[in-house]
Order: C-alpha cells, then sequence, then structure tokens
C-alpha cells in the first residue's frame, strides 16, 4: 500500500471515530492550517504609558487614543503588551488549568455545570448547534452572577448563579480569584480608552457595568483526529462589551478579516489579544464591528486560553450612544435588554435550538423603517 493510502485510511478510520456532532458542514470547515501567520498581524499595542505612577502626558495618550481607535475600527480586534497584570498572577493561573484539566473525568464533573448552574466545567458546549473540540470551566469574575430568571419582557425575576470550585487541584481558586481581579482592572482602563476614541467621555459606559456580569474561562483544547473537520471554536462573535485573551504558544485563533480571509493571531509572550464585542458594536452604532473568530485544533499539540469577558450589569440597556447618532448617521439598532440577552445565548449552549441563536442584527433597523 502506497503511504499516502495509509494516510487516507487512518483519517478515514478517526472520522469514523469522531461524534459525528464535532462534524463541521463542509463550507463552515478550516482550510487554513493552525499556524498560519503569514498574513497580515492584527495591531500590537504598548500599555507602558499607562503603568507610570505619574498621569500619561497628553500627547502620549493622545496618540494610545489614536492606535486604540484605528485598531478597532479596521480589525475590531488588536494585542497589548506591558498591560500591568502580574506576569506571576497570569504564569500560576495557567500552570494551575493545565493541572486542573489533566485530572480525571470525575474529579472534573464534580464541578459540571448545567442548564440551570451554569458556571463550571463543561466539555459538550455548542457554537451554531455544532459541538465545539474543547472543555471550559467558567466562573463569575465577582463569585455570583445575576441574571433575569426568564426571558418574559415584563418579568423582573433574577436568579443568582454562583462559583462551583473543585478541591483539586486546590490552589485553582486562589489563582483564579487574584488574576480575575488583575484582568478586571485592566479591561476596565481598556473600556475607558475605546471610549475615548470614539470621542466620547473615558467614564462614559462605566455606569453600565456597577453590578457586571463578567465572567472567565478556562479552555483546553485536547488534540484533534480530524481537525480539518471540527473545530475548537465555531466561528462567532462575542456578545458582550471586550474580552481580554490570553493564549498560550500553540496559536490557534483565527479572526475573520473585512474581505473574507481567515488570519491567524500569532502567540506574542505575555500579550493579551483584546476584541471588542457586540455590545461596543451598538453602543458605537457601528463606528466598530464585532468582528467573528474561531479556535483551529490540530493532531499533535493540545492548547490553553484563558478569555475574561467583560460584560454590562444584567439591567443594563443597550442602545446606540445618542453623542454618536445624527443625520448622516442615523440609529441603526432598537435597544435591548442585556441581562435577557445573555439569558437566551446561555441557554443555546446547552441544547440544539435548531435555530440561530439571538444576535444583534435581530435588533438592527432597516434604513426604509419609519
Amino acid at each position: 500500500m502506497e503511504v499516502s493510502e495509509i494516510g487516507l485510511e487512518s483519517k478515514s478510520q478517526a472520522f469514523l471515530n469522531v461524534d459525528q456532532a464535532f462534524i463541521l458542514s463542509p463550507e463552515n470547515r478550516p482550510n487554513t492550517k493552525h499556524s498560519d501567520f503569514t498574513r497580515d498581524r492584527i495591531p500590537l499595542i504598548d500599555l507602558s504609558i499607562l503603568n507610570s505612577t505619574t498621569p500619561p502626558h497628553p500627547t502620549s495618550l493622545a496618540s494610545l487614543v489614536t492606535q486604540i481607535h484605528a485598531a478597532c475600527r479596521d480589525w475590531g480586534f488588536f494585542q497589548v503588551i506591558n498591560h500591568g497584570v502580574s506576569l506571576h498572577l497570569l504564569h500560576t493561573l495557567q500552570s494551575e488549568t493545565a493541572r486542573f484539566f489533566s485530572l480525571p473525568m470525575q474529579e472534573k464533573t464534580k464541578v459540571r455545570r448545567d442548564f440551570d448552574h451554569p458556571l463550571g466545567y463543561y466539555d459538550t458546549e455548542l457554537t451554531k448547534n455544532i459541538r465545539d473540540w474543547k472543555e471550559v470551566f467558567d466562573f463569575a469574575c465577582r463569585g455570583i452572577i445575576r441574571l433575569p430568571s426568564n426571558l418574559e419582557i415584563d418579568s423582573n425575576e433574577t436568579q443568582t448563579l454562583t462559583n462551583q470550585w473543585p478541591e483539586n487541584p486546590p490552589r485553582l481558586r486562589e489563582a483564579c480569584e487574584k488574576y480575575a481581579e488583575a484582568v478586571e482592572k485592566l479591561s476596565f482602563i481598556l473600556l475607558e480608552l475605546i471610549s475615548l476614541s470614539l470621542g466620547l467621555p473615558a467614564e462614559y459606559f462605566n455606569s453600565k457595568f456597577e453590578d457586571h456580569t463578567s465572567f472567565l474561562r478556562l479552555n483546553h483544547y485536547p488534540p484533534c483526529p480530524v481537525p480539518e473537520l471540527a473545530l475548537g471554536v465555531g466561528q462567532h462573535k462575542d456578545a458582550g462589551a471586550l474580552t481580554v485573551l490570553v493564549q498560550d504558544e500553540v496559536g490557534g485563533l483565527q479572526v475573520r478579516r473585512k474581505d473574507g480571509e481567515w488570519i491567524g493571531v500569532k502567540p506574542v509572550p505575555d500579550s493579551f489579544v483584546i476584541n471588542v464585542g457586540d455590545c461596543i458594536q451598538v453602543w458605537s452604532n457601528d463606528k466598530y464591528e464585532s468582528v467573528e473568530h474561531r479556535v483551529v485544533v490540530n493532531d499533535k499539540k493540545e492548547r490553553f486560553s484563558i478569555p475574561f469577558f467583560l460584560n454590562p450589569s444584567h439591567y443594563a440597556m443597550v442602545r446606540p450612544a445618542l453623542e454618536l447618532v445624527n443625520e448622516e448617521n442615523p440609529i441603526k439598532y432598537k435597544e435591548y435588554n442585556w441581562g435577557k440577552f445573555l439569558k437566551s445565548r446561555y441557554e443555546s449552549n446547552f441544547k440544539h435550538l435548531g435555530i440561530e441563536n439571538l444576535q444583534i442584527h435581530h435588533f438592527s433597523i432597516s434604513p426604509n423603517s419609519s
């Protein structure tokens, strides 16, 4: 038998051994290598001027804001270095994350999340009704998250989601909580820079986050025998305001450029990958776009990443900032309640809905509507 035939036979067997819930439709399958960083790179921005004990010089701050504006306008993504988050905290959490996912399944499922308690361990998450090739551990930034208890428009009832912490590894909880505090601080700095880049006061959006629903996720992507047929995370846009992601050296995150090409985000040691989410797109009235991204996997290496999702308070109403609306740029979205939006998105993670989950385009105002 020829070598090529051996490889084909091996691939065919691998396909048969994989749960069909992971297999993407042909038009959504990745067609680039997981390490393809040869095309354009997303902007890399140095935040060192913010780490001084004295306020940054106005000229330096203006230059930084200009860079943020260009990155959000042109890409919706950028990377930051010299961000002020302790590297010790970061590396400690990365180590504890690897320890947790190396535990036997019976240990991890002691803190398994479910439809009623969507914080904790999970390995059957869906993105657009296709199963992701990953396992995750989610926890609330501040220990709890308050959400609407149902999707009824007139209901004000809420439910409280509480973190589940595993007994092993014993230092995971402390590492998570300390890191969450540090990255939360960074996320609000970035939110204020983005506000300035839109021509708004730095604190413009802060009131929408007084009881924010932010959470962190520990991601583990095992090697996949059919990486050309499955994705670690299917193509999607983030629903919240900002995502602050640390990825390891393996790589796998891809961003969809405005021309439709998928671009690999090259790992930069000790950096964060930042992307604006749907809330920023709506608040900015489409000046900034929440961009599609996905995670490809490979058949040789496992990958770890840790995203922080900065989300508004459950009672926050999301609509374009009136300061950014005028006759030439009319309002483009109807107002919606963030908590009910997030609640509906959580539900789609746990069951195949048979339809597209809730997106901001469902609140889009047609140019021809009255």
